[in-house]
C-alpha cells in the first residue's frame, strides 16, 4: 500500500513539474489593461520611433514574421487600404517583424506601404511583447497584434491572427472601444 502511494506521489510530482515547464515555454503577453512595454526602433526611413510619442493617440502595434511573404503582404496591404479609417480614429500602425530597416524600406517600396515599419534585428521589443517564435530554425515575430489605448495600456491582444480579414477585426474592436 505504502510503496502504491508513494508511486502515485511519483507520478502526479511528474506530471506538475511538466506543466509547470510547459508554461513556463510560453511566451507571456502583456495583458489587456497593462501598460504597454515602451521601446524605440528604427523604422523604414532609418528615423527611431518611439511608442511613448504617440500618447494621446490608438496605437494598432502589430508583430508579423517576415518581409516580402505571402502572408505579411496581404496583412500590410490590407492596414494600407484601410489606413484613413484607421487616420480617422486617432490611429496609427505600426508593424514590427525581426528584419532590419532596409528590408523594410525595399518591402514598402515595392508593395506601396506608407505606414511605419519597426526594425527589431535584436529581438527585444519583440520578446517585451511575447512574440518570439521560431519557422524552421530562424528565429522570427509570431504574428500577434496589440491595440494601445490613447493612455498608453493594452486595450485589446490578438494572437495567431488570421491575415484576410485582420484589419476588420481590429477596427471593429477600436470602434467598440471609443464607444
Amino acid at each position: 500500500m505504502k510503496f502504491t502511494l508513494l508511486i502515485a506521489l511519483v507520478v502526479l510530482l511528474a506530471a506538475a513539474a511538466s506543466a509547470v515547464k510547459a508554461r513556463a515555454a510560453e511566451p507571456l503577453l502583456p495583458a489587456v489593461g497593462q501598460l504597454a512595454p515602451t521601446f524605440t526602433l528604427p523604422s523604414q526611413d532609418g528615423k527611431q520611433i518611439a511608442l511613448d510619442s504617440f500618447r494621446g493617440k490608438w496605437v494598432v502595434l502589430y508583430f508579423y514574421p517576415k518581409d516580402m511573404t505571402s502572408g505579411c503582404t496581404i496583412e500590410a496591404h490590407n492596414f494600407q487600404r484601410d489606413l484613413a479609417k484607421y487616420e480617422a480614429a486617432n490611429a496609427v500602425i505600426l508593424g514590427v517583424s525581426v528584419d532590419t530597416p532596409e528590408s523594410h524600406q525595399q518591402f514598402c517600396t515595392k508593395e506601396g506601404l506608407s505606414f511605419r515599419l519597426l526594425a527589431d534585428p535584436k529581438h527585444t521589443v519583440v520578446d517585451a511583447y511575447g512574440s518570439l517564435g521560431s519557422f524552421v530554425g530562424f528565429t522570427i515575430a509570431n504574428r500577434n497584434t496589440f491595440l494601445i489605448d490613447p493612455q498608453g495600456k493594452i486595450a485589446r491582444v490578438w494572437t495567431k491572427v488570421s491575415v484576410q480579414h485582420h484589419s476588420e477585426e481590429v477596427l471593429a474592436a477600436l470602434d467598440a472601444l471609443k464607444k
